[in-house]
């Protein structure tokens, strides 16, 4: 009976930091501020040097319909 609840405190131990370190990632907003720092500049610099069509270059017929 010692052992099981040696084993059931551990259980309980562990889930509750887990708890824990996922509450202080919502609550300090962790994971956007990732975002926000390592992955959005590596995708800006990489659509930036995407080619685009230019969108005025583009001819305009009023009278086609």
């Amino acid at each position: 009976m010692r052992k099981a609840f040696g084993i059931l405190t551990k259980i309980v131990l562990i889930c509750a930091a887990v708890y824990g370190a996922l509450f202080a990632v919502f609550f300090f907003d962790l994971d956007g501020k990732l975002l926000f720092r390592k992955v959005e500049p590596l995708l800006v610099k990489h659509y930036d040097k995407m080619e685009r069509r230019d969108p005025l270059s583009v001819g305009y017929d009023v009278n086609k319909a």
